[in-house]
């Protein structure tokens, strides 16, 4: 049974383009079907999480992540009584939009897109699912909800607001562009928070990666369980292992160490949420929406526990000697192929010609956001094979 603020699917607002029901799954059912069955889904599987995508079997990836992300959501949204279905579906395109190399690819891409309107990964995943996926005979993109596409843009939070965060711009007209697009045709309502769905696979996101960067970054060598020990929240977990458990082999302690840690948090945000509902007593989504900030976060004090952690596998992980050398590497990739790719758009493959001669008719913004489509859209092993053949196998 689904709680009155949860999204029904009876009650969705559509699709852009109208098409019949499905005789056997919900709106966002179908929403979430149509997200595994695209290009851009796939391509997750060689897509950098942390570690480039050649490195190491055991590394996350952005799929094996973004599967990660899928199953906390559908727990937390299911304890819950939210729709499970939307917040799979939210969860499962959230990462649609990063380009090959992670965030560094992303940073690249950002400066080299800032004449010509920006990159951003979430607005890049609308520009995906309502453009760029071209695969059924009646409308470019998946054609998905408006509640699916609206959890897209607005996880994180509103898009439009004063003061907001890394997110949130201050007014329409700094909107990336290819968010700005999209709104323009089917208004997203940006400065309002997104469904209790979309905010639940916000939190799965940050569970998520918190969990299997610290497997990671052990499993790459980055730091060890004894470095781990003194950190909120995790130390204590290694210590129960310790006392249920006195003895366990080191692979064993390691994961029913960082498994509770997982519980911890969803946990906190199922128990947080809960009193939240219990003293807000919204009746419908919109009274979600309208709300003074998200209704699906952690408490304050795992809040700053959480800092604590990031804080630790920014320094040790994200930033560690050998992280920043391939950081290096690979946006000198991505500074070289794009820029030779605006020069020389005749190199890119035939089938995105008619873009190119789309876009060159426009002028050159048009033609740079068509290169960043094509750069954007690879993954890390077709990127890095793309500069060896077209700049040089010993750079």
């Amino acid at each position: 049974m689904l709680q009155p603020y949860a999204c029904h699917p009876e009650a969705s607002r559509g699709r852009l383009h109208a098409e019949n029901m499905s005789t056997f799954r919900s709106p966002f059912q179908r929403d979430r079907d149509r997200i595994i069955h695209s290009s851009a889904f796939r391509r997750l599987k060689h897509k950098t999480q942390v570690f480039v995508e050649h490195e190491g079997d055991y590394y996350r990836t952005r799929l094996t992540h973004t599967i990660e992300v899928a199953q906390v959501a559908r727990t937390i949204a299911g304890a819950m009584g939210l729709n499970t279905d939307l917040a799979e579906a939210v969860a499962l395109a959230h990462d649609l939009g990063h380009p090959p190399f992670g965030h560094t690819g992303e940073d690249a891409l950002a400066a080299l897109m800032a004449p010509f309107g920006g990159f951003d990964h979430n607005a890049q995943a609308i520009r995906i699912v309502t453009r760029l996926e071209k695969h059924y005979a009646g409308f470019d993109g998946l054609n998905l909800t408006w509640e699916t596409l609206e959890g897209i843009a607005k996880h994180n939070g509103p898009v439009i607001g004063a003061g907001g965060g890394s997110h949130t711009v201050p007014d329409r007209a700094s909107l990336p562009y290819a968010l700005a697009e999209f709104d323009a045709e089917w208004d997203l309502e940006l400065t309002t928070n997104a469904s209790a769905e979309a905010q639940v696979a916000a939190v799965a996101d940050d569970v998520a990666y918190n969990h299997h960067d610290l497997h990671d970054g052990l499993r790459a060598g980055l730091f060890t369980e004894a470095d781990l020990m003194e950190l909120p929240t995790i130390g204590p977990c290694f210590a129960e292992v310790d006392r249920l458990h006195p003895g366990l082999d080191p692979m064993r302690r390691r994961h029913e160490a960082l498994r509770r840690v997982f519980g911890v948090m969803v946990e906190d945000v199922i128990a947080v949420a809960q009193n939240r509902l219990e003293s807000l007593q919204p009746q419908s989504v919109d009274d979600i929406r309208a709300m003074d900030g998200p209704i699906i976060r952690f408490s304050k004090p795992l809040y700053q526990n959480l800092k604590a952690i990031k804080g630790f596998l920014f320094t040790r992980m994200y930033r560690a000697p050998s992280v920043v050398v391939e950081r290096r590497r690979v946006t000198a990739m991505v500074n070289a192929l794009f820029p030779l790719f605006l020069d020389e758009p005749d190199l890119l493959p035939e089938d995105w010609q008619p873009e190119v001669v789309r876009a060159q008719a426009i002028g050159r913004t048009e033609l740079a956001r068509v290169v960043l489509d094509y750069v954007a859209g690879m993954t890390d092993r077709f990127a890095i094979q793309e500069y060896h053949r077209l700049i040089g196998p010993e750079a």
